[in-house]
C-alpha cells in the first residue's frame, strides 16, 4: 500500500475496531494508529468525527470550549550554519554561502534585539529563536566566531539572547536550537518557558540509508532526539516536539512516531500532566534547489489522516497544532474538522524563515477563517494555559514576573490587554545598555537606532540619513538590509501582471493610438492570463466626455472574461472621479467597485504628501487630504493597496521623512497597505538631488535604505521600480533594504501599447537570473503577496 492509497477493503475491520477502540477512549496502539492513517470512504468520515468530538471534549475540559489558540511571535534565525545535512532544507547556509549573501556567521545582539522590538511593538510576546544543530562542530567559521565574542557554544550564546530579549522586550523566548543534552537543557531553562524539536520521525530507515533524506545528519538519529524528549521531561520543560509528514517515511513509522511521543508524554508526568505541550503535526512542502525538490507534497487527504490519528493518539488535552501557512485556507476546514486546535506562531512582522516560500497569514484573515469555522481565535503564550497556571512546576523561578506581565492569572493564555512591563521584567544580570555597534559615526548610530526603533529618531535624524554619504552611507544601507532579511526574508518576489491604462478607454473606437474598447478589455484579459499573468493593473482617470460607469464596466469585462485573475484597479483619483460624476459618493463607489470584481486598489496618483509640492509638480493630482481619505476609505471598505512617493524634483529631505510618517500612521489605522514603492521622477523635475554632487545610485540607495527602516513593522514590502532605475541598479537597491520587483508588465499580444509603460517589460526568468546573481532565493507572488493559486 502507498502512502496515497486508502486502506484495502480486508484492512477495513481493522479500521472499523480502531474506531470503536478510539470512540471509547481506549488508548490505541501502533497497530491500530497505522489502520486508521489509511482509513478511506465513510472510515474516514468518521475518524475525522471522533477526532473532532475529542479535542472538544479537551477543550471543554480545559475551560476554553470553542477556542482554537496561536501565538503572536516573532521568528529570529539566530544562524543559519549546521552541521547537518538534511535533504529538504533551505534555512541552512554555508560559511561560502553567507559570505556571498553579506550575512554574518551569526545574528548580532543588535539585529537580535532590533526584531525583538519591533515585534513587541506590534503586540508579540514570543520570540522564536532557530538555527542550525551545533554548527561549531563542523564549520571552524562558527568556532571562530563564538570565541571572538567570548561564547563557549552555541547554546550559551543562544541563552545569552534569551535572556537580553526579555530583559530589553518583555518577549519570552522559546527555543529551537535542535538536539540538547540534559545538561544543556537545565542550562537552557531559566531563559525560555517553553523549548523545541521536532521529531518528525523514528524512522531508522531515512537516518541510515544512502540517499534518503536525514542520511548524514547525526542530529536526525531518531534515538538521539526521543532522548532530547525524555530530558525534556525529566527537566520539566514545556516541550514542543512533531512529527513530518511526507519525507519518505511509511504509515508504520507515523504511528510509531506518534504513539513514541505520547509515551515520553506520560512517563514524565507530574500530578497528570505530562511535559510535551503541543505535538505539531507538519505537512512537507518540496523546496527548490534541494535533493527533494521534485518530490511530491504530503497530499491533503494523508495529512488530514495524519492530523486527525494524532489527536486520537495523543488524547484530549494534547494540543494538536498545524502550521496555518503551510495549508491552502480552504483546507482549514479538514484540520480542524480533524482535530486541530492550535496554529503555532504567527508573525505579523517576520517572515517563516524556514518555509519562505509560505507566507503568515493575516491575523485579520485568521481570525476570520476560524470564525467561519465555528471557533474563536485566542493568543497564548510560549507555553501553554496549562503550563502557565502551573508555572511553579513547570517554568523557571527566573522567568515568573516575565510570564506573569504577559499572561491572563485566570487563563493562562495571553493577557487581553497589553500590560506595561516594569523595566526590570526579565533576568537580573543583563545590561539593558548592551548594544554593540556597527561603527562609531553618529550616521552609524542613527541607523542603529532607526532599526531597533523606528519612531524613536526625531525628523532631524531621519533627514540627516537620507542626506548620507560614503561609509555612512554603506553602513545605512547595511543596516537596512539586515532589517529586511530578518523581517521579510532574502527571497526576491515579482508578480506576473499586465497593466491597461484606463485613460484609454473609448466607448467609441476613435482610431487613436493606445485606445480600446470593451471588446478589447476582455481579448486583452485573456490574453494576459494566457501569458501565465495572475494581476490585471488598471488605472487611470477617463476623459470627460466618457461615462464614468465605464470604471465599472471595464471591471466587468475583465471579471467575465478571466474570473480566476487577481484585478488591482483605480488610483483614489479614479475612484473619486467615478463617485462625483458617477453621483455614487465615495462609499458607494467603493461598494460598486468590490461588486463589479476589483480586489485590491493602487495607492498611487499622489507625488509627495504635501500641498506645496503639489501646486508646484502636480496641480491636477487630487487635493492631499482628499487622496488620504481616498486611500482610508479603500482600506475601510476591505480594499488593501500598494502605497509611493515620488522624489527628487522640489520636495526636501524633511517632506519625505513627513509623507513617510503620515504613510505609516495611515497604516497604523488601517493596516491596508501591502508595499511601498520609492519611485524617482524623471523628466523636466526629476533628478534633483537631496545632496549637491551626491551620484543618482547613491540617492537611491538612501531613500530605499531610510523606507525600509521608516517603515518596518508597518508597510512590510519594499517595491523596487526597475522600470525606473533599470535591472543593475534595481540590483543594488534590493541589497539596500528592498525586496520586490513588483510586476513583470507583460506587453501582450493584444493591443500592447495600451499599458502604461509599454515595452518594458520583466520577464520571470529574467528576474530568477537577477535574484540568482544575488544568490537569494526567487518567488513568483500574488498580487497579496501569497503563492499563485494559493487563495
Amino acid at each position: 500500500m502507498t502512502l496515497l492509497e486508502p486502506a484495502r477493503a480486508a484492512d477495513r475491520s481493522q479500521v472499523r475496531a480502531a474506531l470503536d477502540r478510539a470512540s471509547a477512549g481506549i488508548a490505541l496502539t501502533a497497530d491500530d494508529a497505522e489502520a486508521l492513517l489509511g482509513a478511506g470512504g465513510a472510515e474516514f468520515e468518521r475518524l475525522l468525527q471522533i477526532a473532532g468530538s475529542v479535542r472538544d471534549a479537551g477543550l471543554a475540559a480545559s475551560d476554553r470550549p470553542g477556542v482554537i489558540t496561536y501565538s503572536r511571535k516573532v521568528f529570529i534565525p539566530l544562524t543559519t550554519l549546521c552541521r547537518d545535512r538534511c535533504h529538504y532544507c533551505i534555512f541552512v547556509d554555508t560559511p561560502a554561502q553567507l559570505q556571498k549573501l553579506h550575512k554574518p556567521t551569526y545574528m548580532s545582539a543588535e539585529q537580535v534585539l532590533t526584531v525583538a522590538r519591533q515585534g513587541a511593538a506590534l503586540g508579540c510576546k514570543e520570540a522564536l529563536l532557530t538555527l542550525g544543530d551545533r554548527p561549531e562542530d563542523r564549520w571552524p567559521e562558527a568556532r571562530a566566531w563564538l570565541d571572538e565574542h567570548g561564547y563557549a557554544s552555541t547554546l550559551d550564546y543562544v541563552g545569552a539572547m534569551a535572556r537580553l530579549i526579555t530583559a530589553e522586550t518583555g518577549l519570552l523566548a522559546h527555543l529551537n536550537p535542535g538536539v540538547m543534552t540534559r545538561d544543556e537543557l537545565r542550562m537552557l531553562r531559566p531563559t525560555a518557558p517553553s523549548m523545541g524539536m521536532m521529531l518528525e520521525t523514528t524512522s531508522r530507515r531515512l537516518y541510515e540509508e544512502p540517499g534518503q533524506v536525514h542520511f548524514g545528519s547525526p542530529d536526525k538519529d531518531p534515538d538521539v532526539r526521543l532522548a532530547v524528549i525524555e530530558d525534556a521531561g525529566r527537566e520539566r520543560v514545556p516541550f514542543t516536539t512533531g512529527i513530518l509528514v511526507g519525507i519518505g517515511e511509511t504509515l508504520r513509522d507515523r504511528a510509531e512516531s506518534l504513539v513514541a511521543i505520547r509515551d515520553a508524554h506520560e512517563r514524565h508526568a507530574v500530578q497528570g500532566q505530562g511535559h510535551v505541550q503541543e505535538v505539531i503535526v507538519q505537512n512537507f512542502r518540496a523546496k527548490p534547489r534541494t535533493a527533494m525538490q521534485s518530490a511530491p507534497d504530503a497530499s491533503v487527504r494523508e495529512y488530514v489522516a495524519a492530523v486527525a490519528v494524532a489527536r486520537l493518539v495523543l488524547g484530549p488535552r494534547m494540543r494538536v497544532q498545524v502550521p496555518p501557512n503551510l495549508s491552502d485556507p480552504a483546507e482549514f476546514a479538514l484540520l480542524v474538522r480533524a482535530g486541530a486546535d492550535d496554529w503555532g506562531g504567527v508573525s505579523p512582522l517576520t517572515a517563516d524563515h524556514v518555509n519562505p516560500e509560505r507566507p503568515w497569514p493575516h491575523l485579520s484573515d485568521l481570525e476570520a477563517r476560524t470564525a467561519e469555522l465555528g471557533f474563536a481565535l485566542r493568543e497564548r503564550l510560549t507555553a501553554q494555559p496549562e503550563f502557565v497556571l502551573g508555572a511553579q512546576t513547570w517554568i523557571d523561578e527566573a522567568l515568573h514576573p516575565a510570564v506573569a506581565a504577559v499572561a491572563d492569572p485566570a487563563t493562562g493564555l495571553a493577557a487581553p490587554a497589553a500590560r506595561e512591563r516594569a523595566e526590570t521584567t526579565g533576568s537580573p544580570g543583563v545590561s539593558r545598555t548592551f548594544v554593540p555597534s556597527r561603527g562609531s559615526s553618529r550616521g552609524s548610530r542613527d541607523a542603529e537606532r532607526a532599526a531597533a526603533d523606528p519612531l524613536g529618531l526625531d525628523d532631524e535624524e531621519w533627514a540627516r540619513l537620507l542626506g548620507a554619504t560614503g561609509a555612512e552611507l554603506d553602513a545605512l544601507t547595511a543596516t537596512a538590509d539586515d532589517v529586511r532579511r530578518y523581517t521579510v526574508g532574502e527571497a526576491v518576489t515579482l508578480v506576473v501582471n499586465r497593466n491597461l491604462t484606463s485613460s484609454g478607454f473609448r466607448s467609441t473606437p476613435t482610431g487613436e493610438p493606445g485606445t480600446f474598447g470593451l471588446d478589447d478589455v476582455a481579448a486583452i484579459a485573456t490574453d494576459a492570463a494566457d501569458l501565465g499573468a495572475t494581476e490585471i493593473c488598471v488605472q487611470g482617470l477617463l476623459p470627460d466626455t466618457e461615462d464614468p460607469a465605464a470604471y465599472l464596466q471595464i471591471a466587468r469585462a475583465i471579471r467575465d472574461a478571466v474570473p480566476g485573475i487577481h484585478l488591482h484597479a483605480y488610483r483614489p483619483q479614479d475612484v473619486r472621479d467615478l463617485a462625483d460624476r458617477g453621483g455614487l459618493g465615495l462609499a458607494g463607489a467603493l461598494d460598486a467597485l468590490r461588486e463589479a470584481g476589483v480586489n485590491t486598489v493602487p495607492g498611487t496618483g499622489v507625488k509627495v504628501l504635501s500641498e506645496r509640492v503639489r501646486a508646484l509638480i502636480a496641480p491636477t493630482d487630487l487635493e492631499i487630504d482628499r487622496w488620504v481619505e481616498g486611500v482610508t476609505a479603500a482600506h475601510r471598505a476591505g480594499f488593501r493597496s500598494t502605497s509611493v512617493l515620488f522624489y527628487g524634483h522640489v520636495e526636501s529631505a524633511e517632506e519625505r521623512i513627513a509623507h513617510l510618517r503620515r504613510l505609516r500612521g495611515i497604516q497604523e489605522e488601517t493596516r491596508g497597505f501591502t508595499e511601498f514603492v520609492p519611485i524617482p521622477l524623471p523628466g523636466p523635475f526629476g533628478g534633483t538631488p537631496l545632496v549637491a554632487g551626491r551620484s543618482a545610485l547613491d540617492e537611491h540607495r538612501a531613500m530605499v535604505a531610510v523606507s525600509r527602516l521608516l517603515l518596518s513593522g508597518s508597510i512590510p514590502h519594499v517595491q523596487i521600480p526597475w522600470t525606473r532605475v533599470g535591472r543593475d541598479v534595481a540590483t543594488t537597491l534590493l541589497r539596500s533594504g528592498g525586496d520586490d520587483l513588483g510586476g513583470t508588465l507583460l506587453d501582450g499580444r493584444v493591443l500592447p501599447e495600451a499599458g502604461i509603460e509599454h515595452g518594458l517589460e520583466l520577464p520571470v526568468a529574467d528576474a530568477a537570473r537577477l535574484a540568482a546573481g544575488m544568490f537569494r532565493p526567487f518567488r513568483v507572488r500574488t498580487t497579496d503577496y501569497r503563492e499563485p493559486g494559493l487563495r
